[in-house]
C-alpha cells in the first residue's frame, strides 16, 4: 500500500466507482416511482431488484432482468411497463453529486490520471459514456462490458492491466466495503467512501493539496 506521505508522483491513477460515489443515491422520489410502477410492496420489490442485479450488471439484457424481478414478485409485466421501469431506473442513477463533480474537476486540472470502474448495466454505461462529468477520465470500465462484477478479482486485474499501472500506485475509491477489501487484497490502495470530507483527506494524503 502506498505511503500516506508519499509524493503525488507515486500515484499512477485514481479509479472511482460511480454509484453513490460520483453519483448521489437514488432519491426517495425516484425509489417511490419505481415501487409504484412495479405495483409491489417496497420491501419485496427492492429485495427482488437487488437479488437479480448482479447478472444485469454483468451484461444481462434489460428485458430479461425485469422479467426475473417480476417472477420473484409473482407478477407479469408487459413490455410497456418494463420500458417505464427501465427508464425510471436509469434516470434514478444519473444525479451526479456536486461535491464529487468538484473533486473530479480539480483532479483533472491537476493532471491526475482518472478512471472509472462501475458495476453497471448496458443502459447506464451508455449514458455515462456521454456524461460531461466523465470527460476528463482516461478510461471507463463497466461490468456489463467485462462480463463480471466487483468484487471479482478478475475485474481489478483487468483494469490494472489495461491501465498499465502497478497495484500499489493505483488508488481506488468505492462505497461498498466488499469491493474495497477485494481491491486491497490485490495490493491496490483502496478507500472506503463514506463522504466527501473523508475522500478529501484520503486524496490529499496521497496526492498532496489539490
Amino acid at each position: 500500500m502506498a505511503d500516506e506521505s508519499g509524493p503525488a508522483s507515486s500515484v499512477a491513477a485514481v479509479v472511482f466507482d460511480y454509484g453513490e460515489v460520483v453519483s448521489e443515491p437514488p432519491s426517495a422520489e425516484a425509489r417511490a416511482r419505481l415501487e409504484r410502477l412495479a405495483d409491489a410492496p417496497a420491501a419485496e420489490f427492492w429485495s427482488a431488484y437487488w437479488a437479480e442485479r448482479p447478472p444485469y450488471d454483468a451484461g444481462l439484457a434489460a428485458s430479461e432482468y425485469w422479467r426475473r424481478v417480476a417472477a420473484r414478485l409473482g407478477a407479469e409485466w408487459d413490455l410497456a411497463r418494463v420500458q417505464r421501469l427501465a427508464a425510471a431506473d436509469l434516470d434514478s442513477w444519473l444525479r451526479v453529486a456536486p461535491a464529487s463533480a468538484a473533486t473530479l474537476r480539480r483532479l483533472a486540472a491537476r493532471g491526475v490520471r482518472l478512471a472509472l470502474l462501475s458495476n453497471a448495466p448496458h443502459a447506464l454505461a451508455g449514458a455515462l459514456r456521454a456524461d460531461p462529468v466523465l470527460e476528463g477520465f482516461d478510461a471507463l470500465f463497466f461490468s456489463c462490458d467485462l462480463g463480471a462484477c466487483k468484487p471479482d478479482p478478475a475485474v481489478y486485474r483487468r483494469v490494472l492491466a489495461e491501465l498499465g499501472t502497478p497495484a500499489e500506485r493505483t488508488l481506488f475509491v468505492d462505497d461498498r466495503e466488499e469491493n474495497v477489501l477485494a481491491a486491497k487484497r490485490l495490493g491496490i490502495d483502496a478507500h472506503h467512501y463514506a463522504g466527501p470530507e473523508e475522500l478529501e483527506r484520503f486524496l490529499t494524503a496521497r496526492l498532496g493539496a489539490f
